[in-house]
Parts: C-alpha cells; structure tokens; sequence
C-alpha cells in the first residue's frame, strides 16, 4: 500500500494545517520561536510517516514511526505552552489535543500493526 492511502498519514496532514491556522495568530516576535518550532515538529509526524514507510525492513519503519511519535508528543507539549503563555484559549487547547489524541492512536495501531508483521 502507498503511503498517501493511510488514513494515518492522511490525518497527520490535517494536523499539520491545524497547527499552521492556530499558529497564524501567534505574536510575530514567536515567528522563530514558538511558532517555528511547533510547525517543524507537526510537519515531522507525516514526513517520518511516509519515509518509514518507504524502508526496506520492518525494523527500520517502525523506527521512523517512533520517531513520528516522538514529534507528536512535542506538539502536544508545546501546545501546553501556547496556552500557558496566552496565545491560544483553552477552547483552542481542547479541540487541537483531541485532534491530536485521534492521530496518536491511529499512530500506535500503526506500531502494533508494524510489529506483528
């Protein structure tokens, strides 16, 4: 299966337009902050999707899906901290880490799915 047809790597792009819009209304001196910071780790998640896919053994995907993982729980600490400093309300919160915690578990079934392969 080509990586574009999972429904992980598909929801992992609506992430990262999510987190493009909600950053749009950060302060411009967060530009290299922030801002930045959180849209390279959001743009990780399906990146290292679709390179783990394209490797040659079981062992080398799923080390690129962990790492997809890894960048999840980056943007998610990092979306405590926008909240923290004031730059987006805890509606904004709630709806992006549920968002979030939709693609984590589509990313760990991924996992598992990878590992009884």
């Amino acid at each position: 299966m080509n990586y574009t047809e999972l429904d992980v790597w598909k929801q992992a792009r609506v992430m990262v337009k999510m987190i493009y819009k909600l950053t749009k209304s950060f302060r411009p001196e967060e530009l290299y902050g922030l801002t930045n910071q959180l849209r390279r780790c959001v743009v990780s998640v399906p990146s290292n999707i679709a390179e783990g896919v394209g490797r040659q053994s079981q062992k080398e995907t799923i080390h690129f899906l962990y790492i997809a993982k890894g960048s999840i729980n980056e943007v998610e600490t990092q979306l405590y901290l926008s909240f923290d400093l004031g730059y987006i309300s805890e509606d904004d919160l709630k709806h992006n880490i549920d968002k979030l915690i939709i693609n984590k578990k589509l990313l760990n079934g991924f996992i598992n799915y990878y590992k009884k392969l």
